[in-house]
This record gives structure tokens, C-alpha cells and sequence, in this order.
């Protein structure tokens, strides 16, 4: 059986929990993710709760290309053409870019201001989820406020145990934690790797 193989019956599966209305951890770049459907607004409350997060704080959307985003991101021309400088290949560091929320983008995932935070993952399990759901997902850190991020799917399990609808395997990509934060249109760094 291969790699993709293997994967595509535990991503349809975390795909039909994320369309139920569940809170999911997986693997991603540097550390593991917690996840829900952009757009179910009980599956975000849920998740904040989890990680003891305000909804001022705003949340990640992450997707498998950036044409998914479509409506979720609005990006400016100076906006894209940082998007498009950067292309999030293999061996360039991921980046997640702030740029100019679109109008499917609620304000539970923008905290209430202008842009969102997004990123364009390589991840095969993370763009997986995100192919297999057909959306964008919500992606933070499986993690409560102040505690150092899971690094494993057991690491997701201990801190959030039943709480979850559903730990999907997978080991983290090579990132050392959580992924860069960068305006897209100044090229500020809000958040170092």
C-alpha cells in the first residue's frame, strides 16, 4: 500500500468529522494543529475554548492551494505579488502571510479586523485535510494559551484528550514550531519561526 494510499481513508474520515461540526488535531509544518471548518461557528467557539483563546486573538486558515482561499482572502496587488515571491515549495520555510480577508471570511477567524492569517501548507496530511474537506481549515496550535505546542499526536491527546473529536496521526514536518506570521504588504515579521 502506498504512503497516499494510506492516507486517503484517515483524511475522508477527518474530513466527514470536520463536516459534522468537530475539532480535530493533526500534524503540520512544525508542530501539531488544532482544526475546524472556517465557517461552523459552534466548531470555532469549541476549539478557542480548548486552547483558552479569545476570539480577538483571530485564528490561521490554512489550504492545499492558494486558489482554495478563493473568497476567503482578497489580496491586494502588492499582497500578491508577495504571495506569488514566495512560493511555499519544499525547500523554502513556510510562511503564514496576513492579507486582506475576503467576504467568506467570518470575523471569528479575523478577530474583527481586516485582514487574515493564511498559509499555503505542504504538509501532506494538513493539505490533505484540507483537499479532502474541500475548504479551508482553521489551524493553531494544539496548545492551551501559555503551554508549549504538541509536537505529536500523543502530545495532542494528553492535552486535550476526549475534548477532540478526532487525533489524526502524522508526524510534523521539519519547521522547529509554529510557522513565521508576515504582513504581505510591508513584509514585517509579526511572528518569528
Amino acid at each position: 500500500m502506498t504512503h497516499s494510499g494510506y492516507l486517503a481513508p484517515r483524511l475522508r474520515h477527518a474530513a466527514a468529522v470536520l463536516h459534522a461540526g468537530g475539532v480535530i488535531a493533526y500534524p503540520t509544518e512544525g508542530v501539531y494543529g488544532l482544526g475546524c471548518r472556517p465557517d461552523d461557528g459552534d466548531a470555532v467557539r469549541h476549539l478557542l475554548e480548548l486552547k483558552q483563546r479569545p476570539v480577538a486573538a483571530g485564528l490561521i486558515l490554512i489550504a492545499a492551494t492558494l486558489d482554495q482561499l478563493e473568497g476567503w482572502i482578497e489580496p491586494t496587488p502588492r499582497e500578491m505579488r508577495a504571495l506569488a515571491g514566495h512560493p511555499a515549495g519544499a525547500r523554502s520555510s513556510p510562511v503564514t502571510w496576513l492579507v486582506t480577508a475576503g467576504p467568506l471570511t467570518p470575523p471569528w477567524i479575523t478577530g474583527g479586523r481586516p485582514r487574515v492569517a493564511m498559509r499555503v501548507s505542504r504538509h501532506p496530511v494538513a493539505a490533505g485535510l484540507c483537499l479532502a474537506a474541500g475548504l479551508p481549515l482553521v489551524s493553531t496550535s494544539a496548545n492551551r494559551r501559555g503551554k508549549p505546542p504538541a509536537r505529536t499526536a500523543l502530545g495532542a491527546r494528553r492535552s486535550f484528550g476526549r475534548r477532540l473529536d478526532l487525533v489524526v496521526g502524522g508526524a510534523v514536518g521539519g519547521a522547529p514550531g509554529p510557522t513565521e506570521i508576515r504582513e504581505a504588504d510591508s513584509g514585517k515579521v509579526i511572528r518569528s519561526s
